[in-house]
């Protein structure tokens, strides 16, 4: 399939990277913390319990669902009232959770394609999560980041996708959002009037990559980026300079 592509969006978790190790690892680094600074923390929110404490926050809190630090920052605030600890350790807890969250491992595919692909065209982020670019040591290949954060929405909103359109001066049916999530990504970005690719590596538990026969088929589906990466070299027609107001 031929079309324009003047600019990517693209997803972050389970994208370039999968989230669920860097999520395993932030329970248990809070776990290991509370037990060695705050034993009734740990006691009393183990890490199923914490876990569970999180989705109380997130159903108390749905003003701030674009905004998943703040209802982790709210979770611990929760977890060291309700044990009767020294609400000081929020900072330092809250700290170790930027840390861990921002420590990634690439799927072996993506860091070498996005490279490519970034040479090739503006790459916008897009995501629901609040991953740090600079942080991870990767913001110098992005033109720029819209977040659920940022945005004041989540994906699917059309608005997020707008933004990042917006931000590049780029018309949206020109501009190919590129992710992993059926509904947030996929659907989310067609509505909004993008081209789509769906990036399907059948890593996570349950997906079995059937497609939902009542929607409409992404334009592209990998199962890596850099067979993405291989499919922009190999179309180099397609790549416009439209600089349209999105």
């Amino acid at each position: 399939m031929s079309f324009p592509v003047s600019a990517l969006t693209l997803d972050l978790d389970d994208t370039l990277w999968p989230f669920a190790p860097i999520g395993a690892r932030i329970e248990q680094g809070l776990h290991d913390f509370f037990l060695a600074r705050s034993p009734a923390t740990a006691q009393r929110f183990p890490i199923a319990g914490m876990r569970a404490l999180r989705s109380q926050v997130y159903a108390d809190y749905p003003r701030l669902r674009h905004d998943l630090s703040a209802l982790r920052r709210l979770t611990i605030e929760r977890a060291l009232r309700e044990s009767g600890a020294d609400p000081g350790l929020a900072e330092v807890a809250y700290a170790l959770f930027q840390r861990e969250r921002n420590r990634v491992e690439f799927y072996p595919d993506a860091l070498a394609a996005l490279r490519r692909i970034a040479k090739q065209l503006p790459v916008v982020a897009v995501s629901n999560g609040n991953a740090d670019l600079a942080a991870i040591g990767i913001d110098d290949l992005f033109a720029g980041q819209i977040s659920a954060y940022s945005h004041g929405a989540p994906k699917p909103d059309p608005g997020i996708f707008h933004a990042a359109c917006a931000s590049v001066g780029m018309a949206p049916e020109t501009v190919l959002h590129v992710g992993d999530d059926i509904a947030l990504d996929m659907l989310g970005a067609a509505r909004a009037g993008l081209r789509t690719c769906w990036i399907h590596r059948g890593d996570k538990l349950g997906d079995d990559g059937v497609w939902p026969m009542h929607e409409p088929e992404p334009d592209l589906r990998f199962d890596s980026l850099l067979t993405l990466a291989d499919w922009l070299d190999v179309n180099p027609s397609m790549h416009t300079t439209d600089t349209a107001a999105a």
